[in-house]
């Protein structure tokens, strides 16, 4: 289990914090949706008549930008000399390497997925990950992999690989750019959630989420205008996007990282990871309710063994063991975050 200080917490408070998992699945289930939506409603009312000013650059900027200023808020009494005391200069250099990854590569991969893709395929995609992380682990601190979850991992990736194999035999659909960068999305959360296990053991979960949500906005800027040019900002000083973006950091930043981390506190940890697994069904009902995508057969056949992979990953927890969380380090947030998938920034 991560390490997390573990302290008696009461029944109804349990609950509680079980209550506030599930809403957060809920919230970051809709996140991929609701991102879309925003581009369609952005695409709507065009600056200069041609240009949206919800765009990929803009969103992802924006949200960090509210993450990072909620972030300060909530945590502003961690950031003490006595916590960043403690942070070795290896520790740095690690805490940095894992805000680039998760703050803003990982996020950026996301979006382009979904650009170049369909939500459902982008959740899809995402189910690899278990196997990556566990090839990870046995290859970079050679753990030995638990039955359960492993044997889930390798059902989610066959019903990955069974979805477009049916695909491409019935349509001739190929995997395309979006795929691929879902796919190393996937990844690279899986090579943070490895580093994490190691490096993250002195640094505070505040300083952690600032340092990541705020690093992350800076270097995703300043990549984006080195590579791609400021124009891809010229419109983040519009009314709507901020307009849009106080609903959107509202509920899926705030609220959903509010929801998650008062849950994860209290909740089992067994029941978080039970909850946190029924994401990408979620996530797939929203793209149906929310974009109208509705899924193919082979995207059914492949998600019913995906589901079965899921349940079969999650079995030893379907025994109602662990124990309730009362303080979550840096590193228990990284390990299960990656369970909860894309949290809209």
């Amino acid at each position: 289990m991560a390490n997390a200080a573990l302290e008696h917490v009461s029944d109804a408070e349990a609950r509680r914090g079980m209550l506030f998992v599930w809403i957060a699945v809920i919230i970051f289930a809709s996140a991929n949706s609701i991102v879309l939506l925003l581009f369609d409603v952005g695409a709507q009312y065009p600056v200069d008549g041609w240009r949206n000013p919800i765009s990929f650059c803009n969103v992802l900027f924006a949200g960090n930008v509210c993450a990072c200023l909620t972030m300060i808020a909530v945590y502003r009494k961690e950031w003490t000399r006595e916590n960043l005391s403690k942070i070795t200069k290896s520790d740095w250099a690690s805490l940095i390497f894992l805000a680039i990854i998760t703050g803003a590569l990982v996020p950026s991969l996301m979006f382009l997925a979904l650009t170049n893709s369909t939500v459902t395929n982008t959740i899809l995609v995402g189910r690899i990950e278990p196997l990556i992380l566990i090839a990870l682990s046995i290859f970079m601190l050679r753990e030995k992999p638990d039955f359960w979850p492993t044997l889930g991992a390798v059902v989610c990736f066959g019903g990955v690989a069974l979805t477009f194999f049916l695909e491409s035999a019935g349509s001739g659909f190929a995997i395309g750019k979006g795929e691929l960068q879902a796919a190393a999305a996937a990844a690279f959360t899986s090579l943070a959630t490895v580093i994490a296990k190691v490096r993250l053991k002195n640094i505070s979960l505040g300083i952690f989420t600032v340092v990541r949500t705020g690093l992350g906005a800076i270097i995703f800027f300043w990549v984006t205008v080195y590579l791609l040019t400021f124009e891809h900002f010229i419109d983040l000083t519009s009314p709507l996007l901020w307009q849009l973006m106080v609903i959107y950091g509202a509920v899926i930043v705030v609220g959903g990282q509010y929801c998650w981390f008062y849950g994860i506190k209290r909740a089992k940890t067994s029941e978080v990871s039970l909850a946190s697994s029924f994401t990408p069904i979620a996530g797939v009902a929203f793209a149906f309710v929310l974009l109208g995508e509705v899924p193919s057969s082979a995207v059914l056949i492949g998600g019913v063994v995906i589901v079965l992979g899921i349940m079969v990953g999650q079995f030893p927890n379907l025994k109602g063991t662990g124990q309730a969380v009362r303080k979550i380090t840096a590193r228990y947030l990284v390990e299960r975050e990656r369970e909860a998938n894309f949290k809209g920034v």
